[in-house]
């Protein structure tokens, strides 16, 4: 009778730990139970099956062949995503995926060769579940299915819809099991990373992919039904563009008002036709950089334009040019410069003083 009562006592422990410590049910997954189930079943396999042979995939084949087969498995998928961008009516979406189809599948090699994306071509993702989200159909409870892993009641509806769209449903069974099987170890290969990222962050894995796969979807099907906002001009104001009225001799299509860098000093003067100033000459009104012991005197008579100091050629005297030049310099400030030599057929030798 002790024993009884001891084994009833440890199985109400039991019971009653064991429902103190289960998780608490969100109210979008009433199902919780049955999806933790299916969750472990699909983990194990992974963990067992699908991982090394994921493993074995990328060891054997090297890194360019594995991408020539997921991309033409994203090239058949590009006919999925247009069926749906139809039913969507998002005309523009649909015409490019069946435009990045038909020029993948020409000059890609079949699809092994993605030429659309850097052509310009975005790549889309839609399905079926995202059409019925389009157009109001409730996402429904979480669920997990077996073996295709996290879903909504809806997504579960449209994933049969999407099998009907798949390219790969009307081949031969002898070429179409081949395929789905390589289609299923390219896509797990190339979530590796993401497995190990989920192993190291999660403390419950099943919410964590729960949250993280409703997220996702709302995020999608917000992108699916809301129209993005047209960016902000940020064009320069200079580079808007060209003037309304080009000045005479401007061609056309020269931005107006533009400011002038020009050096005042390396800025030509205009020829004057009745003087005969060569062009280039400098204008007038520049500032004088000349030092003011080199200024010529005004008014000197022949020597406009010459050197201060130099003989004046058309002296017979031989005496320098510019006689206020030593009172232009007495005014500045500096010693009056010493004439230079004379000619020497003026100089004149110094006579010797007179005998007493």
């Amino acid at each position: 009778m002790k024993l009884r009562t001891t084994v009833l006592a440890l199985a109400a422990t039991g019971l009653v730990s064991g429902c103190a410590t289960a998780p608490d049910r969100k109210p979008g997954d009433p199902f919780e139970p049955m999806n933790r189930a299916v969750f472990n079943f699909n983990d194990g396999l992974d963990r067992y099956v699908a991982v090394p042979v994921a493993k074995g995939y990328q060891k054997v084949t090297p890194q360019p062949l594995r991408t020539a087969v997921s991309n033409f498995f994203s090239n058949l998928g590009d006919l999925t995503n247009a069926a749906n961008e139809l039913l969507q009516l998002k005309i523009t979406d649909a015409t490019q995926d069946i435009v990045r189809f038909a020029f993948n599948s020409t000059f890609g090699l079949g699809g092994l060769l993605d030429w659309a994306t850097p052509a310009g071509l975005p790549k889309h993702h839609q399905d079926f579940g995202l059409t019925l989200g389009r157009w109001g159909i409730p996402s429904g409870p979480y669920l997990v299915l077996p073996l295709f892993g996290p879903s909504t009641v809806r997504d579960s509806m449209g994933l049969v819809v999407d099998v009907k769209f798949n390219p790969l449903n009307y081949m031969e069974p002898a070429v179409r099991n081949p395929l789905y099987v390589l289609q299923f170890v390219s896509v797990r290969s190339d979530l590796l990373g993401a497995t190990d990222l989920l192993q190291q962050a999660a403390l419950d894995k099943y919410s964590f992919v729960r949250d993280a796969y409703t997220q996702q979807r709302r995020a999608r099907l917000r992108g699916t039904s809301d129209n993005a906002a047209p960016l902000p001009e940020y064009d320069d104001q200079g580079d808007s563009g060209a003037a309304t009225v080009p000045a005479k001799g401007a061609a056309a299509g020269a931005p107006a008002a533009l400011p002038n860098y020009a050096d005042p000093g390396d800025t030509a003067a205009s020829p004057d036709g009745g003087s005969g100033a060569a062009t280039g000459a400098p204008a007038s009104g520049l500032p004088n950089y000349t030092d003011p012991g080199d200024t010529p005197a005004s008014g000197a008579a022949g020597s406009v334009g010459a050197a201060p100091g130099r003989p004046n050629e058309g002296s017979n005297e031989g005496s320098t040019v510019g006689p206020a030049a030593p009172a232009a310099a007495s005014a500045a400030g500096t010693a009056p410069m010493a004439p230079r030599s004379t000619s020497p057929e003026t100089a004149k030798p110094a006579s010797a003083p007179a005998a007493q």
